[in-house]
This record gives C-alpha cells, structure tokens and sequence, in this order.
C-alpha cells in the first residue's frame, strides 16, 4: 500500500465512522449495537485518543476511533468503545490492541471495549487475543473481530439498506479487480449510480461518493473519466450533488491533460492554451481533449476550435 493510498484509506474510514457510527455497529457487531443507548448520543475522542497513544512509532496502516458510549440498562452508565480498521498484516496486532486498551483504561478510568475489522485478504490472519502466563500467573486479552472478506458473497447490493454494506462492497470489489483500472473504473461509476438509483439522500450520496472515490484509487485519467461521467449522469437525473469544487477539478484536470497532450505532440502552443483555458464546459474539453490526440496539426486544432 502507497503511502498516499494509506492517507487516503485512513480518511474514508474514519469518515464513514464518524458520519455513520450506528450503521457501523449494527452491520459489524450488532449484539453490542443492541446495548448502546443511542438517544443519549455518542462522543468521539479521537483527539484524546490520539494524544493517548501518540509515542506510537509504528507504521500507520490502520484507522482508529474511540467512542463514549451510553448503554441501554437503565442506569446512567458509559463505557468507551474502542474502534480499529487494520489494512493490512501486522505481526504485533493483539498486542498493540492490548497496549492501547490499558492506555485508555489508564486514562479514563472507565470500560474499554476494544473491537476491530480486518481489512487484508488473508483468510488465516485472524490476530483476537493476547495472552502472556508464566508460573501460574495468567493474562488473556480477547477481542471481538470481523474480517471485510467472510462478507464476500453475503452482501446484496441492490437490496442494501445499511450505508456499510455499500462500503464493505466497494472494498471488496477494489480488492477484486487488484490493479485492473477498467474493472475499478466499471465498478466505481456502477456503485455511485446506484446511490442515485437507491434513492439515498443528497448527503448520504456525498458522504458514500468520497469513501468510493477513496478507496478505489483510479490513475488521473481514468480518475477525469470517472467524474466526467458521474457528472453527466447528475445533468440527466437533474441531481446535481457533486460539488462544485470537484467539478472545477474535473474540469482542471481535462485542461492539464490537454497542455500535456500539445508539449508531447506540438512542443504546446501559448495562444491555443490560453484559447483552451477560458472553455469550461467539460463535454467540449473532453472534445477537444480527443481531438489533440488525433489532429496532426496545431493548425488542424485551431481549425477544430
């Protein structure tokens, strides 16, 4: 995993947790969902969390959220769930996990409930216990853990109620495809038009568009190709949800594409460029953009436009 691959997981992540924290547990654990009091609402630590743990040296491939939870058992009591997404393999895991358990218990003298999904492919890494014993003395830390791939095959994505059945099938596709950037591209488009078709409201389309554009990291022109597209789609369904910003760097982004396009083919051309600069329907850029490649000429592009 890159390290820009890293950051951007690590964001989607901890987005969709922070904006879908109910849907969370529900979908992943959902006997401790059944005893969180959520009318009395939640609070994420993170910052707190982060301070907690910050001599941390190792590696970042994983996300982290801590929450403060109420239960449902009639007394006003809260504990603090403790949340990690792992990316990938990590010989040291269940001890990591052990280590901050303690950390927070130390800290805020409260339950901790430490959870974590795993996120790899490998069907025998299942890393939920810690345990040390010597001379009769005997420590076990167990936590529970669910693995993204045991719901290969489980989530029916055009029956989908729960925002992380859409995530979970996102993640298990982009790592399906593997490095096939037209199957990413297939199932990137396929998977945001069908947050419009499900009928999902603006925000919740928004929050799921950023988490798929994400985690399904697409090379810049195919990544163009994917915006322009979901843009046109947004024109036809009179929906148009996607930021304006994100449309200023599809547009962006098609110039970039045809500047590099005239130094490779034409050594560019100042005034063109200039010409070029000031269109900003993306349709037409995206004409002019396919008309560069195949023009033999500077003077057969001027002509186009």
């Amino acid at each position: 995993m890159k390290k820009e691959e890293v950051s951007d997981y690590d964001s989607g992540w901890k987005e969709a947790i922070s904006f879908y924290f109910k849907d969370f547990m529900l979908f992943f654990f959902p006997n401790i969902h059944n005893d969180i009091d959520f009318e009395k609402g939640f609070v994420f630590l993170d910052k707190e969390f982060e301070k907690i743990v910050k001599e941390s040296k190792e590696k970042k491939r994983y996300v982290d959220k801590l929450a403060k939870v109420f239960l449902t058992n009639g007394k006003e009591e809260w504990l603090l769930i403790h949340i990690e997404i792992q990316g990938g393999h990590e010989k040291k895991f269940a001890e990591r996990m052990y280590v901050y358990n303690y950390r927070i218990y130390d800290t805020y003298k409260k339950e901790v409930i430490t959870v974590a999904v795993l996120a790899d492919e490998s069907k025998q890494y299942m890393p939920n216990f810690f345990e040390t014993k010597r001379w009769g003395f005997v420590h076990t830390f167990k936590f529970p853990v669910v693995k993204l791939i045991d719901f290969k095959d489980k989530v029916d994505i055009e029956k989908a109620q729960n925002p992380f059945e859409i995530i979970t099938f996102a993640h298990l596709k982009n790592l399906e495809v593997k490095k096939d950037n037209k199957k990413k591209l297939f199932w990137k488009i396929s998977l945001v038009r069908l947050l419009y078709e499900k009928g999902y409201k603006k925000e919740d389309i928004l929050n799921l568009y950023r988490f798929i554009d994400w985690i399904m990291v697409l090379p810049i022109e195919l990544s163009i190709k994917f915006h322009e597209d979901i843009i046109k789609y947004e024109e036809e369904k009179k929906m148009p949800f996607i930021t304006t910003a994100e449309r200023i760097g599809v547009e962006k982004g098609i110039k970039e594409a045809i500047s590099d396009l005239l130094e490779i083919r034409f050594t560019s051309e100042g005034t063109l460029l200039k010409k070029i600069n000031k269109i900003k329907d993306i349709d037409r850029l995206r004409t002019i953009k396919d008309a560069v490649k195949k023009a033999n000429s500077i003077d057969e592009i001027y002509k186009f436009l």
